[in-house]
């Protein structure tokens, strides 16, 4: 197992890290609205799902893939009254790739973040 660790997306915030790769396998951490530097984007959820998917996209950088790559995903959401928004940014984000998906609403989310993405994807 490789762990994956790149400056161009927030360290993480406890003992884990921000990926591992196991064979073809990159698994990556959930990602929030941190910028690299460690604060929390503020303002409309669609900032907030956008730096989200820029630390995904570094941290696949850093492993050697694409987000063409990325083969699952997993939303958590705090409210969903926001998934449209969401939606739209994350369809422009991967464009007409397609991975699967699950998204859930949870009651917390570290820092007091609104979305949290994390992502599977191959070599």
């Amino acid at each position: 197992m490789q762990t994956v660790k790149t400056d161009l997306a927030p360290q993480a915030i406890g003992p884990y890290s921000q990926a591992v790769v196991t064979g073809n396998t990159i698994y990556a951490s959930g990602q929030i609205g941190l910028r690299p530097d460690g604060s929390l984007v503020t303002g409309s959820i669609e900032d907030e799902v956008l730096q989200v998917l820029e630390n995904v996209d570094a941290i696949l950088t850093a492993a050697g893939v694409s987000r063409a790559s990325v083969v699952k995903t997993t939303i958590f959401m705090t409210d969903l009254a926001n998934f449209e928004k969401v939606n739209q940014v994350y369809g422009n984000f991967f464009g007409d790739h397609r991975p699967a998906r699950s998204t859930v609403q949870v009651a917390a989310l570290p820092k007091g973040a609104q979305v949290e993405i994390e992502v599977m994807a191959v070599s």
